[in-house]
Parts: structure tokens; C-alpha cells; sequence
């Protein structure tokens, strides 16, 4: 279940030029090849459909389908959380998975739903992984997993280029309603950006989220509802 994350660099096209200008002296002078770089990105973009289409072709059962799913997704920052559900600036990020998960068959909960019937001190502690706070939120929305996520982004100027340098690394874990862990999912994305940092941490997001969505769909599908794995019976003297 566990893997390693999905790393994924990207160039805001605004400042392409610049870089790739930056980056034409570095390559002469190394005798690199700039389509040598293309076919490595074609080969590492073909490889990267070619694994969320088996993720997704994984058999799903019907019951598993009709389970409903809480998503409760933040950002950590300095120690502490700030739950998506409780920010509209932040909706589009969260809607980001939410709705890839519908799109899959998938039945979650409405932030609504989630925001009337658990406290905003139990999703943070949900944030912070207190799996007594996850379970008495899905004993109450009557959930059978919890999908909880954290989104950390870091912003930094480019001295050489006079950009922003991004980046956004997120971790999911699923679990069901015994508290047993079912499918988990990582990944981290960086660019350059302009002064809008927000609006590229929301893309490298969307960038991710097919990936990872992909990754927890399969493992939920194979795993949900299976139970703890049995114990190897004791060898015979």
C-alpha cells in the first residue's frame, strides 16, 4: 500500500523564456541535448497514463461504491491546521479531490453536511491524525471511511531570475471505521511563479490529483472491507 510519492516539475509559462534562456548557455556548455530532455519528459509522462489507467481499471465492488467517504483536507502551517472545509478562498483545493472521487463512483460528503454535524476542533484534530476524533466523526455522520489529507506549500524568491519558486507536497491516508488504515497517497510538485503564488499552489494541486486520486481509488478497491490480514498459522514442531 505504501509507495514512493509522485514528483512532478513544471515551468510557469510566463516565465519559460527566461529559464530556457538561462538554461541554453548551461546546455551548450555540457553538451546537452534539449530533445534528449523532451523524450525523458514524453517517456516519464507516458509512463505516468499508462499507471493511473491500470490504478483506475482496479474491480470496485457494487457495495463498496454505496460507502460513504469524509473528506477532510487542510494545510499545515507553522504547527497548526487550517481545515479547507472552513475557507471559500481554499474550496476550489479541496473540490480538487472531492470531486475527482465522484467522478469514480465514489459518495463523499458535502462540506455542509461534514461542517453541521462535526465540531471544527474535531476536524483538526482529525488533521493531526487523533484517530479517536476520526472515528467518533464517522460514528456521528454515519461515514464508513475517512479520507483525511494535508497540503504543505512553501514559496521562496529566485535570486537569479527575480521569480517565486513553489512548491506543494500533499499526503492522504484513508481509514475505515475500525480506524484501520485502507490506501494512502503522496506526492510533491514545484515550479516558478509569478506574483500570484496562490493561484499556482491551486495548479500544481490539480496537477497532482489525478495521480493521487488514482493511487487511493485502487488501493481502496482492493483492500476496503477486506479486515485485518490474518496472522501466519504457528509452524508445527
Amino acid at each position: 500500500m505504501s509507495r514512493a510519492p509522485f514528483v512532478a516539475h513544471r515551468l510557469a509559462p510566463a516565465i519559460l523564456a527566461c529559464a530556457l534562456s538561462l538554461a541554453v548557455g548551461l546546455a551548450q556548455g555540457q553538451g546537452f541535448k534539449f530533445s534528449e530532455q523532451v523524450d525523458e519528459d514524453k517517456a516519464e509522462r507516458e509512463a505516468r497514463e499508462d499507471r493511473m489507467a491500470v490504478q483506475l481499471s482496479t474491480p470496485c465492488r457494487a457495495e463498496l461504491r454505496n460507502k460513504k467517504i469524509m473528506v477532510v483536507i487542510g494545510e499545515e502551517k507553522a504547527g497548526s491546521y487550517l481545515v479547507w472545509q472552513e475557507t471559500q478562498n481554499h474550496g476550489p483545493h479541496y473540490e480538487a479531490i472531492n470531486r475527482r472521487l465522484r467522478a469514480l463512483g465514489l459518495k463523499t460528503y458535502t462540506p455542509e453536511e461534514i461542517r453541521r454535524q462535526v465540531a471544527q476542533a474535531e476536524r483538526e484534530a482529525i488533521m493531526r491524525n487523533d484517530p479517536d476524533a476520526a472515528l467518533s466523526a464517522q460514528k456521528r455522520l454515519g461515514a464508513s471511511f475517512v479520507l483525511s489529507g494535508t497540503i504543505r506549500s512553501h514559496a521562496s524568491g529566485n535570486l537569479m531570475m527575480a521569480v517565486n519558486q513553489v512548491s506543494v507536497t500533499m499526503g492522504f491516508s484513508l481509514t475505515g471505521s475500525d480506524g484501520r488504515p485502507v490506501a494512502s497517497a503522496e506526492a510533491r510538485s514545484a515550479s516558478y511563479a509569478g506574483a500570484d503564488v496562490s493561484r499556482m499552489v491551486l495548479t500544481l494541486v490539480n496537477e497532482q490529483a489525478d495521480e493521487v486520486v488514482a493511487s487511493l481509488y485502487a488501493d481502496y478497491c482492493r483492500n476496503a472491507g477486506l479486515g485485518a490480514p490474518k496472522s501466519a498459522p504457528p509452524k508445527k514442531k
